[in-house]
């Protein structure tokens, strides 16, 4: 009978007819890979929590950062701030066009000028067949140009010598009178009316 065998017999025999080893590598595999899982996972939970704990750092100093740039900010000082450096800003501008009027004007006073001295010099000094015809002589000539200039020339009553002139600055509204004196230059005299008329 069967049941009359050794038991231990039984189940050797039972043991024989079932193939295990490729299950229990089976399962050693699968062991190893979910150790191996674990490990990977521990190791990237950990790098994670690193990282979140830098970038709550970071927030923490921005936040702060900001705290402090909010508190010391005055938004009414610095609406006045650009109102200020609008308004230096249109009378830079203005000044700019102003100069740059007064310039152009100046250099049509200065063609003028020359354009008075080349005629004075192309007559020279007895005058041109013009100054023979009636023309200005040299002396109106130059008072001609001084006038272009805004400037009159005054003689002396006693020694006939021009020894004054009256220098108009018709932007500025001045009005210089000078007396000519023989021990100063031509030049000293030159630019000083320049520099009046600037």
């Amino acid at each position: 009978m069967l049941l009359d065998e050794d038991p231990s017999v039984l189940i050797r025999n039972c043991i024989q007819n079932f193939t295990i080893t490729p299950d229990k590598s089976s399962l050693t595999r699968i062991s190893d890979s979910l150790s191996t899982l674990h490990t990977t996972r521990s190791h990237r939970l950990t790098s994670h929590r690193q990282a979140l704990k830098s970038l709550n750092r970071q927030l923490s100093t921005l936040q702060s950062t900001h705290a402090l740039t909010v508190s010391a900010h005055n938004p009414g000082s610095h609406a006045a701030e650009i109102l200020r450096l609008d308004t230096e800003k249109f009378r830079v501008a203005k000044e700019a066009s102003e100069m740059e009027i007064e310039g152009e004007r100046l250099e049509a006073e200065i063609a003028r000028a020359r354009e008075a001295v080349d005629e004075v010099e192309e007559q020279g000094v007895e005058g041109g067949d013009k100054a023979r015809e009636g023309m200005e002589d040299e002396i109106l000539l130059k008072l001609k140009v001084y006038r272009m200039l805004n400037i009159d020339v005054e003689p002396d009553r006693e020694t006939g010598l021009y020894s004054k002139a009256v220098v108009r600055n018709p932007t500025k509204g001045d009005v210089h009178v000078v007396n000519i004196d023989q021990k100063f230059s031509r030049y000293f005299y030159a630019n000083y009316f320049w520099n009046t008329m600037a």
